[in-house]
C-alpha cells in the first residue's frame, strides 16, 4: 500500500491544477454571458477539495516513486482525470447523461475530437470553450508521456525514443527538468501563433481561440457543427500545416531550439510522415477529378482532399466536407488512414509511423534471410540499432491493437450497430482520430445518436488507445499485483 502514496499525491496535485483550468472558461468570458458558472465553480470545488485531502493525506508520506508503479500513475492519472473533466459538461443546466458527459470529456482529453454533441454554433459558449481547454491539456500531457514515461515503460516500441530525460535517476533530472521547459514553451509559442494566425484571417477572436487550440493538440474539437466547413480555403490551409506541425517531434523542436539545426528533416519519421501528406492527396485529388461529374475545381478541392487527409493521418478529427462521399476508393483509403498516425512525440494518436517504418525493416530483413541464409544484418533507424526487445515489444503492441480492435467491434456489433458503424467506431477510438465512417458517426454525423453502452466502451477505448494499451493491460494483469 505503501508504494501508492506517491502516485496518490501526484494525482492529488494534477486535480488541483485540474481544478485551476476548470475557472477558466469563466475568467475568459468575464463579461459576457456564462450559463454555467454554478456548474464549473461546482466542478472546480469537487476536484480541488478532492486534490487538497489527497496532498494532505500523503505529503508526510515516502514520494520515492517505484518505477513499475509509474504503470499504475500513468493509467490511474488519465482514467481518473477523465471522469473528472466530464464534470462540468453533467452539471450543467444542458440535460447531459452520464454517458454522454463522459465520452465528451474523455474524447477531449485524449484529444480525440469525437462528440456527442451537436448544435454546436449556439451551444453554451463556456462550454465549447472548456472542450476546447481540455484538448489543449490533454495535448501537452501526451507529448510529456510519450517523451518521459512511456520510453522509461518500455512500452509498443517506445524505447527507441529513449533520451537521457527517459532515464528516472538523480542525474537525469536536471535534463528531464530543461526538456520540459523547452516543450512547454514550444507548445504554447505554436498554440499563440496558431490562434493569432486564424484571427487575422477572419475568425473571431471566440472562433480562433478555440481552433488554435485544438489545432496544435490535433484534438478536432470545433464550435460549429460544420467544423471547419465553416471556413475558408485559406483557412484550411493554415489549419492543415498547424495540424502538421502538432503531429511532428515536439522535443526535435525543442532540440532545434537549442542550436541542433536540421534534426527534424532528418528524422525518418518525420520524412515518411511529410511524404505520406504530400503523395496522397495529389492522388485523391487526380481521382476525384477523373470521377467528378461536375465541372471540377483543382484548387479548392485540392485544398480540401489536403486538408481532411492531413485531419485524418494526424488524427486531428476536423472536416471540411464529408469526405466519406467521394466515392468508393475515397471511403476505403480514409479508413486504412485511421491506422497511421503522426510521429512519435507528438500531440497525435494513431499506431505512429515508427512502427510501420519498423515493420519495413523485418520484412526485408526476413526476405535478405531467405535470399541470404548466413548474411550478418544489422537494424537501424535513425542511426540507432534496433534491438530484439524493441521489435518484440512492437509486435506486442501490435498484436493487442488488433486483438482490442476486434473485441470493440464485436461489442458494439452486440449493441445493434451495424458492421461499417462498429469497426470505424472501435478504430477512431483506438486510434484517437475523432469521426467514424458511415451516415452515424462519419464526419458529417456524431456519436450522439448511439446506446450509452456503446459511449462508455468507446471511451474506454479511446483511452487505451492514447495510453497505448500495453500499459493498461498491465496494470490490469494480476501478475503485476502479484509481484
Amino acid at each position: 500500500m505503501r508504494n501508492l502514496y506517491p502516485v496518490v499525491f501526484i494525482v492529488s496535485v494534477m486535480f488541483v491544477l485540474l481544478s485551476i483550468f476548470m475557472t477558466l472558461p469563466v475568467i475568459f468570458l468575464a463579461g459576457s454571458e456564462t450559463p454555467n458558472a454554478m456548474a464549473f465553480a461546482e466542478s472546480a470545488a469537487i476536484v480541488c477539495g478532492l486534490g487538497v485531502l489527497g496532498i494532505l493525506a500523503t505529503y508526510r508520506q515516502s514520494r520515492d516513486l517505484k518505477p513499475r508503479f509509474m504503470f499504475v500513475l500513468t493509467v490511474s492519472s488519465w482514467f481518473i482525470i477523465a471522469l473528472f473533466s466530464s464534470l462540468p459538461f453533467y452539471l450543467s443546466d444542458n440535460g447531459i447523461s452520464a454517458a454522454d458527459a463522459f465520452f465528451e470529456g474523455t474524447s477531449g482529453i485524449t484529444t480525440t475530437g469525437a462528440t456527442v454533441m451537436s448544435g454546436l454554433d449556439t451551444m453554451d459558449r463556456d462550454l465549447l470553450l472548456w472542450r476546447s481547454i481540455l484538448q489543449w491539456i490533454g495535448g501537452i500531457g501526451i507529448i510529456g508521456m510519450f517523451v518521459a514515461v512511456l520510453p522509461f515503460l518500455r512500452v509498443g516500441g517506445m524505447r527507441l525514443f529513449a533520451t537521457e530525460s527517459s532515464e528516472w535517476t538523480d542525474k537525469a533530472l536536471p535534463r528531464m527538468k530543461t526538456l520540459s521547459r523547452g516543450l512547454l514553451l514550444v507548445y504554447v509559442a505554436f498554440s499563440i501563433v496558431a490562434v493569432f494566425t486564424y484571427w487575422v484571417s477572419g475568425m473571431t477572436l471566440f472562433d480562433a481561440f478555440n481552433h488554435g487550440l485544438t489545432s496544435i493538440a490535433t484534438g478536432g474539437f470545433s464550435t460549429s457543427d460544420m467544423s471547419m466547413g465553416k471556413f475558408s480555403d485559406l483557412i484550411l490551409m493554415e489549419a492543415t500545416l498547424f495540424m502538421i506541425i502538432g503531429s511532428l517531434p515536439f522535443f526535435l523542436f525543442v532540440r532545434e531550439m537549442h542550436g541542433q539545426h536540421g534534426v527534424l528533416f532528418r528524422d525518418q519519421q518525420v520524412r515518411l510522415f511529410l511524404a505520406i501528406l504530400f503523395l496522397v492527396p495529389a492522388l485523391l485529388t487526380l481521382y476525384r477529378w477523373l470521377v467528378s461529374p461536375v465541372p471540377f475545381d483543382p484548387l479548392h478541392n485540392y485544398t480540401a482532399t489536403l486538408f481532411n487527409v492531413t485531419s485524418v493521418v494526424t488524427t486531428t478529427g476536423y472536416a471540411s466536407e464529408d469526405y466519406s462521399a467521394w466515392g468508393p476508393l475515397a471511403f476505403v483509403l480514409f479508413f486504412f488512414l485511421m491506422f497511421v498516425g503522426g510521429c512519435s512525440g507528438s500531440t497525435a494518436g494513431g499506431m505512429k509511423i515508427f512502427r510501420f517504418q519498423l515493420s519495413l525493416i523485418i520484412l526485408r530483413e526476413q526476405l535478405m534471410r531467405l535470399l541470404h541464409p548466413r548474411a550478418v544484418l544489422t537494424r537501424n533507424y535513425n542511426g540507432r540499432a534496433v534491438s530484439d526487445e524493441i521489435i518484440s515489444s512492437m509486435i506486442a503492441y501490435t498484436f493487442i491493437f488488433l486483438l482490442c480492435l476486434l473485441l470493440i467491434t464485436i461489442t458494439l456489433a452486440a449493441m445493434q450497430l451495424d458492421f461499417v458503424t462498429s469497426l470505424s467506431g472501435a478504430l477512431t477510438a483506438l486510434t484517437n482520430v475523432g469521426p467514424g465512417l458511415g451516415e452515424i458517426i462519419g464526419p458529417s454525423g456524431n456519436f450522439g445518436p448511439l446506446p450509452d453502452g456503446a459511449k462508455w466502451v468507446l471511451s474506454v477505448g479511446m483511452l487505451m488507445g492514447r495510453l497505448e494499451i500495453l500499459s493498461v493491460i498491465i496494470v490490469l494483469s494480476p501478475a503485476f499485483w502479484r509481484s
